[in-house]
């Protein structure tokens, strides 16, 4: 994939969901307002042609185009439909030389969907007409179409998916782009004939399959009740220089109700904080992407949890590592150390990429090809052992298991998870070495790294561990949005199915997710609420069964499957130098105990 930045592709505005720290919010009666007309959206919004079920689209790895004909502002609904995969936005008005379109049409020819924008008299035009005929006979064509459904006569001759509404407003449009992709449903009719195609009572229903962007009111919390404390335990945080910023999503019910972004991306107060911000995720690269890989090849009786890493790792089996079960090393009670030291010499490291020197670390820093095998696998294999059937949380435990991944899969970990999980989910930032498609100014900064690198870390793995990997390990290393997290543990929630597809059996969900340990909180990978913490970890107020994880960078995510909630925090607490202040504070707890505090006040008002 080409550099690019997601910036400009994802401009995201509307409703309260979107506000970043330097938009307006809104309050709870302007989101009961939004909440009415979107809700009216959704009751007059009609799903045509579509019984071939090609709505929701599936297939978000494919090319995908948005060509607005003549309607108002296409933003809003571009940028929801990027909230999904990767959409390309084109506007006709840019071919208004050609009076057939025909260089809109050459455009367009390496789509494979092309989602066309239009009012209801613009099928009237020739021009319009003959175009949306070319698109029809290549390309899956989907049809958003505002104004009087009258004018369904000129649409007698399209026999692919229209979505057709009286309104041309940014709540339907915003309606629009969520139904294509299956956030929102369709359920409304035609209430009277207009053609003999289109008879009172046409209309196709679809089922909610990927999440939905909404207000908080929808599930009936009020956006006040979290929007303020939130606000404050994030500012005080800024404030206390624990971070200089921060990304806050929560999901509740398969529906985005807050997302929004804080501060800057350092202390010079430079770039403003945006929900469309990739982080270095640290840690939560253990269940994120290692765990997702080990789960898939569980199901798949490539991997077995009481078989053990010698087994699969010959070089293991004349050390005292030969004997640890996998699952010991999921749980970490393996009794691995909780890191090793990793030196490294001169002939090690080089200022050139080479193909002795292929892996990069940071700037003008590449390791040496032979450096694992010769140098850092030896002393990893080597390294003590002797608290094994306790619990010891260990980054080693993973960086053996992206080991056992790769054996078994044939493939390297982050090919493997993008090509099972990222891409089909449509997680457009999640990935490692985000350089290779990012710009560098939408990467969060992490340290000023002085000792191995020496340099101010952006776009570079903070984990020197996962750095000498060159940015690829099973304990660190994967960077990205809030969203694409969200995406990730909505499935995760869903018990394995997403997008109408079943990435897991609910029976692993489960197995990996809930407590596994007789001498620890923990599942298989993933991390658990300890209720013995006395100032509540995650939070208080979290159901016993919540799990999750966190990052060293400052990064957590929480799932709750009692009140069906996921609450994301991505922050880099490590910028200019590592600082526990932010734990001090328990900002990502307090922020959580907002949240249940808002569900149940939500919960008292409706009884």
């Amino acid at each position: 994939m080409k550099k690019k930045s997601i910036r400009l592709l994802l401009l995201l505005v509307c409703i309260s969901c979107f506000t970043n720290s330097y938009a307006q919010s809104y309050n709870h009666k302007n989101n009961e307002h939004w909440l009415r007309d979107f809700q009216a959206a959704a009751s007059s919004a009609v799903l045509l042609n579509n019984e071939s079920a090609i709505i929701p689209i599936k297939d978000l790895q494919q090319k995908i185009a948005s060509v607005n004909i003549d309607g108002n502002d296409a933003i809003v609904f571009d940028s929801l439909l990027n909230k999904y995969t990767i959409v390309t936005s084109f506007s006709a008005s840019k071919y208004n030389s050609d009076s057939s379109l025909y260089g809109l049409s050459d455009d367009l020819k390496f789509y494979k969907t092309v989602i066309v924008q239009v009012t209801a008299q613009a099928l009237n035009d020739k021009r319009t007409i003959n175009f949306i005929m070319d698109i029809k006979r290549s390309k899956q064509l989907v049809l958003v179409v505002t104004g009087k459904f009258k004018f369904l006569k000129y649409a007698d001759e399209i026999d692919q998916p229209i979505i057709w509404t009286e309104k041309e407003t940014d709540v339907t449009k915003g309606f629009a782009a969520q139904l294509i992709f299956g956030g929102v449903v369709a359920n409304a009719k035609l209430n009277r004939t207009y053609t003999s195609k289109y008879i009172k009572g046409s209309g196709n229903a679809t089922a909610p399959v990927r999440l939905a962007y909404t207000v908080p009111e929808e599930t009936g919390i009020n956006i006040d009740d979290i929007e303020k404390p939130i606000d404050s335990l994030v500012s005080n945080a800024i404030d206390e220089k624990a971070i200089p910023g921060a990304v806050v999503l929560i999901l509740k019910d398969g529906k985005v109700i807050f997302n929004k972004a804080f501060g800057y991306h350092t202390y010079d107060r430079i770039e403003p904080m945006l929900i469309t911000d990739i982080f270095d995720l640290a840690s939560v690269t253990k269940v994120s992407a290692t765990t997702m890989a080990i789960m898939h090849l569980y199901e798949q009786k490539k991997i077995a949890l009481d078989s053990t890493f010698g087994y699969y790792i010959p070089s293991a089996r004349n050390t005292n590592k030969n004997n640890i079960k996998i699952k010991e090393l999921l749980l970490h009670q393996s009794g691995l150390e909780p890191d090793v030291d990793l030196p490294l010499l001169p002939i090690d490291v080089s200022t050139d990429s080479s193909a002795a020197y292929p892996l990069k670390a940071g700037e003008k820093v590449f390791i040496r090809r032979e450096y694992f095998k010769a140098g850092m696998w030896p002393h990893m294999l080597n390294s003590k052992m002797d608290t094994r059937g306790k619990y010891v949380y260990s980054d080693l435990s993973m960086t053996y298991m992206k080991e056992v991944v790769e054996r078994q899969s044939l493939e390297k970990l982050d090919h493997y998870v993008q090509d099972h999980f990222y891409g089909p989910l449509g997680m457009q930032t999640a990935g490692f070495n985000p350089l290779n498609r990012f710009d560098i100014k939408q990467i969060v900064p992490t340290e000023n790294e002085e000792i191995f690198r020496k340099q101010w870390l952006r776009g570079y793995v903070h984990d020197p561990t996962a750095a000498r990997y060159g940015g690829v390990s099973g304990n660190a290393g994967l960077f990205a949005a809030a969203n694409d997290l969200a995406v990730l543990s909505q499935m995760i929630l869903n018990g394995g199915t997403y997008g109408d597809v079943q990435y897991f059996q609910p029976e692993t969900i489960h197995l990996f997710t809930s407590q596994q340990s007789a001498v620890s909180r923990r599942g298989l990978g993933f991390d658990r609420k300890d209720t013995t913490s006395e100032y509540g970890y995650p939070s208080k107020l979290a159901a016993t069964e919540t799990y999750g994880h966190t990052g060293f960078t400052g990064t957590s995510f929480w799932i709750d499957p009692e009140k069906n909630l996921v609450c994301i925090f991505l922050s880099n607490r490590v910028y200019p130098k590592v600082n526990n202040a932010i734990y001090k504070l328990h900002t990502q707890g307090n922020i959580m105990d907002a949240v249940y505090k808002a569900i149940e006040k939500a919960a008292g008002t409706r009884r």
